[in-house]
């Protein structure tokens, strides 16, 4: 069986003691390294203000053990990445973009014991060829190129050992150290938002629902030339890996690159953005994770292909209909109608004071610019995150005690935000308006 190139491989921790541990061991190096950051910037003149533990050599330390614990908890350092230099110090947000990249690959004899537990003893027999070495690994499990016994390519997706047991525990450490980084305001009840991040990373770890969740969204795409779904092979799935077509293709951050048209970026922007609103608005099934991982851009086809639904949300069709009434009235600027939909679905509370009310229907007229600019919206060049990330900040500085949104917008958020961050990195300029306006009522 090949192997390819090693990478540096590290076991994963299975147990929860072990794993607390860890986390323990991360967060007083954060108060240590906090401590004499502190000292450090007291005397030297014309330091910037600010959380001392936010500094790179910190953030550097997070991801390196995140990377090495993979899981929930680096699915979660990941999603902080991806905040940005808006939400966080760039120094900070650049040394934590490395969760991005990859995580560290399991050693062969941990990879050896999932493959033989999952497929019982002789398992080689069911394959012509194995790679040991990942063609990626990330957060919940590591990608392998094999070759069925009967010819079939395949990419196998192996997940770590011990995930899906620690997924609860990782999830409670880690948004207690973001309170120790005071990244989770204190004026936020976010118990319904970690109660939301569980449920969904469990449905991530049960990769018999993945394929599940593949097949369905192959059907609802089916009439897309522009897409690519792979194909599940059952007879080699299970609860912990999940058997694909292996499919080629390059990065989808490529059509970032100078010599791409502008045609080009423009027309897998409006596809994108056009699935977007066909997931939420006719589907009511969306891929909640816009990873660039998740992407693979086929130049000879000039087809976009979909990897990963692990983390798929499907929507109430009252919750969709209110929020395409929201999006309706944004377009129209409809105040009166935003603030009586916000409150139907949880954005405003009854409670809420008027001047809290206020910002938040400006918020939310404010990150909705795409939707309500007539004519092509370029993304590149808009500050949109900085703007509404300032706004954000305001209303959480306030001092008012504030309401998380509502749990079922969580991973709604993260595909919203997600797609403009594509849309922005390949340079895709786009009339968003004219392609929400027929799917409004």
């Amino acid at each position: 069986m090949a192997n390819r190139t090693t990478r540096r491989q590290s076991s994963v921790p299975t147990g929860r003691i072990e794993r607390f541990v860890q986390l323990g061991l991360m967060a007083g190096e954060l108060v240590l390294g906090g401590v004499l950051e502190g000292m450090r910037r007291a005397g030297t003149r014309g330091e910037p203000a600010g959380n001392p533990m936010l500094n790179a050599r910190t953030a550097r330390r997070i991801a390196e053990r995140l990377s090495h614990m993979r899981g929930a908890a680096m699915k979660l350092g990941q999603l902080l990445s991806l905040e940005g230099p808006d939400f966080l110090p760039p120094d900070f947000a650049a040394a934590l973009g490395i969760l991005r990249a990859g995580a560290d690959p399991m050693p062969h004899s941990q990879l050896r014991r999932v493959l033989g537990r999952e497929y019982g003893a002789g398992w080689e027999a069911r394959f012509q060829r194995f790679d040991f070495e990942p063609v990626a690994a990330a957060s919940i499990g590591q990608v392998h190129y094999a070759i069925a016994a009967d010819g079939r390519e395949l990419a196998l997706k192996i997940q770590y050992p011990g995930v899906a047991q620690s997924i609860d525990s990782d999830v409670e450490n880690v948004t207690g150290l973001l309170r120790l980084l005071k990244l989770l305001p204190a004026n936020i009840d976010v118990r319904e938002t970690v109660a939301e991040a569980k449920r969904q990373l469990h449905q991530e770890a049960d990769y018999l629902k993945e394929a599940e969740m593949l097949q369905h969204y192959a059907r609802l795409v089916a009439d897309e030339r522009q897409l690519r779904v792979p194909r599940v092979h059952m007879d080699l799935s299970t609860k912990r890996i999940l058997a694909m077509d292996f499919v080629e293709g390059e990065p989808l951050d490529v059509l970032a690159h100078p010599d791409t048209p502008q045609g080009r970026r423009d027309a897998i922007g409006r596809m994108l953005m056009r699935l977007l609103f066909r997931e939420l608005f006719e589907f009511r099934f969306m891929q909640t994770d816009p990873n660039f991982a998740n992407y693979l851009y086929d130049p000879h086809g000039n087809q976009i292909v979909l990897l990963d639904f692990g983390s798929v949300r499907r929507f109430e069709s009252r919750f969709v209909a209110r929020f395409l009434q929201l999006c309706k009235a944004v377009v129209t600027n409809d105040r009166g109608a935003v603030r009586r939909l916000a409150t139907e679905i949880g954005y405003i509370h009854r409670d809420d004071p008027p001047h809290i009310v206020e910002r938040g229907i400006a918020l939310i007229m404010l990150v909705c610019e795409p939707l309500r600019h007539r004519g092509i919206y370029d993304f590149a060049h808009s500050n949109l995150p900085q703007r509404a990330r300032e706004a954000g900040f305001d209303l959480l500085l306030s001092g008012d005690t504030l309401h998380p949104p509502p749990p079922e917008t969580l991973f709604l958020h993260r595909k919203l935000a997600g797609s403009f961050l594509i849309m922005a990195r390949i340079g895709a300029r786009v009339n968003v308006h004219n392609l929400l306006v027929p799917f409004l009522p």
